[in-house]
């Protein structure tokens, strides 16, 4: 696309590089922005700086939070014997959808990928355990996607926790090879409410 003013290429330029974005959708958007007031331009534009230079993760969970402790794990309401362990921040998103689950999380941060480079000392599992250890959790419930990748740290990980935690995972309504931020909240939340024993996942794949 050929623009008339560098400004313009450059804002589509900056767009773009958002996923899933493309050249036209950015030019739309672009287009929006420049009919729109300048203060709100400012607002809009100040808001993703203020997000970017000034968010924090939760010193208990890894999830994103605007202090030392996110949001959930502040609630008193929550049911704080039962971990969700999740990859990242958008399946805390998917699951808080549901309305199924009152527990609190722990952002494990990846998957371990061999190929990829990514070992257990890249991931937050050696704060998982010693958050287990140290509270009072009475389940560990493992929502990774169903992938060789997930799989594979799930395997892991239910290595390293006490065997006398009671350790599940997501029943498989998630289809395997599938993204867990992408499973409609429907069978998301029966995944979750029909969870099963990890031992039970583990016996199947072998």
């Amino acid at each position: 696309m050929n623009f008339s003013s560098k400004l313009i290429t450059d804002a589509v330029d900056a767009f773009s590089q958002l996923p899933g974005i493309g050249k036209k959708s950015a030019l739309r958007m672009v287009l929006h922005l420049l009919k729109q007031e300048e203060n709100m331009v400012s607002q809009f534009t100040n808001s993703i700086q203020d997000m970017r230079m000034n968010i924090k993760f939760c010193n208990e969970c890894f999830n994103v939070s605007d202090h030392d402790l996110c949001g959930i794990c502040v609630q008193s309401s929550r049911r704080a014997s039962s971990i969700c362990l999740v990859e990242s921040i958008r399946e805390v998103i998917a699951i808080e959808s549901t309305q199924q689950y009152n527990g609190l999380y722990h952002v494990l941060g990846g998957l371990i990928s061999p190929l990829d480079g990514i070992g257990p000392s890249d991931l937050r599992i050696n704060e998982l355990v010693k958050r287990v250890e140290e509270n009072d959790t009475q389940e560990l419930i493992v929502a990774l996607s169903p992938t060789l990748e997930g799989d594979t740290t799930t395997y892991y990980i239910s290595k390293q926790i006490d065997p006398t935690i009671k350790i599940t995972t997501l029943s498989r309504g998630v289809a395997f090879g599938g993204e867990l931020e992408y499973a409609d909240e429907m069978t998301l939340a029966k995944s979750l409410e029909n969870r099963v024993p990890i031992t039970q996942v583990v016996k199947n794949d072998d």
